[in-house]
């Protein structure tokens, strides 16, 4: 864990180029940008745009209402996981501790097992199948107690309704946090085409025990299309997952990953299912619970490291993700596992780490899916200043997307050519990109664009303008 250090002196050149941003916050937008902001019919004063010297070594080359707080939607997970990498440091990583009660006596272990979630955010079913794996490994190979788990790291034992943000409670983007979250708390369903062309059988991972599984679905003539549609899912019912429809041949084998109905009994069902898969008997049942005062554990599984959490986090704007890290920030800063708790670590870290010349952001869940979060363009470009110095640079710029290349900006492209690593973001009424650009003339640019409006995500256009405004440098 690194210690919080004061600004340093070295951030003065930021501090000058940030006092200079007023004078330029009423420039003109260049050509191109205000161009196809009017094709899109977003208004001016609904983008917050800056193009800025990565180096803080000279005033911004646009500043356009750049000190106004907006809603950054998914850009907000910059701050948490750059906060993150700069707190914990990109090597950190989540232990799982195990604990066993009883004896142990050829193979069944006459007490319980006990899995205490510490938060881990990429508990995905095959890391789930090692750690019950090392269990065996102990020689247990029946419990004649329960499987218990202890979720209590994280103060979120009121489950938010999924649906409450934007109507789609099957998205597993809307999942809430969970101390032991084991694979999103989605199930993930393959499709494949058996060779009689009737049918195609249906795989569920993870199993979920005590839950009617649709086992295959017929096959259908036509195009592809909308084959979630043409399945017509009955996904509802906690205790079963079944189709009222078919999927079209033309399709081949399709994959799709849908929220569990019953968010707070995934864990119980899914570590009964994968035992059970895992050969492993159980005479008692899979319960929440806490583990005893002064047990030891067995054993510790270890997650990956931050760094690679970070670029699943940013490449692909996981939503759930974001939240474990930044309520891990609460636990390890604040010894509490609670939003409050978060809010509070990143909002101190920000003063030190920072500064306050240009405010301070409102934190909501660290994620973005918020319609509360604030952030201004001045305040997300001196983050991305002090980071591009940092010695995490390495790690947060690795994580973001390259456009044309990977992650959420795979498909869109610089015209002029260049690179740039960006982060994206996109709600209802929230759209934008953050982060570094490759200017020709060899110099690295922050660039923050949000569009705050009805209309914003036809703002896009404007932004890859924008972009490319940005790369085309020469001669500054």
């Amino acid at each position: 864990m690194r210690c919080l250090l004061p600004a340093p002196i070295a951030a003065l050149p930021l501090l000058l180029a940030a006092a200079a941003a007023p004078a330029l916050a009423q420039q003109a937008l260049p050509r191109e940008v205000d161009a196809a902001l009017a094709r899109a019919k977003v208004p001016r004063e609904a983008v917050t745009l800056l193009v800025a010297d990565a180096e803080g070594q000279r005033p911004p080359r646009l500043a356009w209402r750049s000190q106004v707080p907006v809603n950054p939607a998914s850009i907000m997970k910059l701050v948490t996981t750059y906060a993150a990498l700069d707190l914990l440091g990109p090597a950190y990583t989540w232990r799982t501790p195990v604990y066993t009660d009883g004896r142990l006596i050829d193979g069944t272990l006459h007490g319980n097992l006990y899995l205490r979630g510490q938060g881990d955010p990429k508990l995905v079913i095959e890391r789930m199948w090692l750690l019950l794996r090392r269990v065996q490994g102990l020689g247990i190979r029946e419990i004649a107690g329960d499987i218990v788990l202890d979720r209590s790291a994280f103060e979120t034992t009121v489950e938010s309704d999924p649906a409450a943000f934007d109507g789609e409670p099957l998205r597993p983007y809307n999942a809430s946090p969970d101390a032991l979250l084991v694979n999103f708390r989605s199930v993930v369903m393959t499709f494949s085409p058996q060779p009689n062309g009737q049918a195609a059988q249906v795989s569920y991972d993870p199993p979920l025990a005590g839950v009617a599984m649709q086992p295959a679905v017929p096959l259908a003539p036509g195009a592809c299309g909308d084959w979630r549609a043409a399945l017509r899912p009955e996904l509802a019912d906690p205790l079963r997952i079944g189709f009222a429809g078919s999927l079209p041949a033309a399709c081949g084998e399709k994959t799709w990953a849908v929220a569990y109905a019953d968010p707070r009994s995934h864990a119980l069902r899914a570590v009964a299912g994968l035992w059970a898969q895992a050969g492993g008997v159980l005479r008692g049942q899979v319960r929440d619970g806490g583990v005893p005062p002064g047990l030891q554990p067995a054993f510790e599984f270890e997650s990956p490291p931050l760094a690679e959490v970070v670029r699943d986090i940013n490449k692909f704007s996981n939503n759930v993700m974001a939240q474990q890290v930044f309520l891990t920030l609460g636990l390890t800063q604040r010894r509490r596992g609670s939003f409050e708790a978060a809010r509070a670590a990143v909002r101190q870290w920000w003063k030190e780490r920072i500064g306050t010349g240009e405010g301070v952001p409102t934190l909501d869940n660290g994620a973005g899916l918020s319609r509360e979060e604030r952030i201004s363009a001045a305040e997300l470009g001196r983050m991305l200043q002090v980071a591009w110095k940092s010695p995490a640079m390495p790690e947060l710029l690795a994580s973001l997307p390259a456009i044309g290349v990977d992650g959420t900006l795979r498909r869109r492209q610089i015209r002029s050519g260049g690179s740039a690593h960006l982060k994206t973001g996109t709600l209802r009424d929230a759209s934008g990109i953050a982060g570094y650009v490759d200017g020709a003339s060899g110099r690295r640019w922050v660039l923050v664009a949000i569009a705050n409006d009805a209309n914003a995500a036809a703002a896009r256009p404007a932004f890859d303008a924008l972009v490319d405004w940005a790369v085309n440098d020469q001669g500054l």
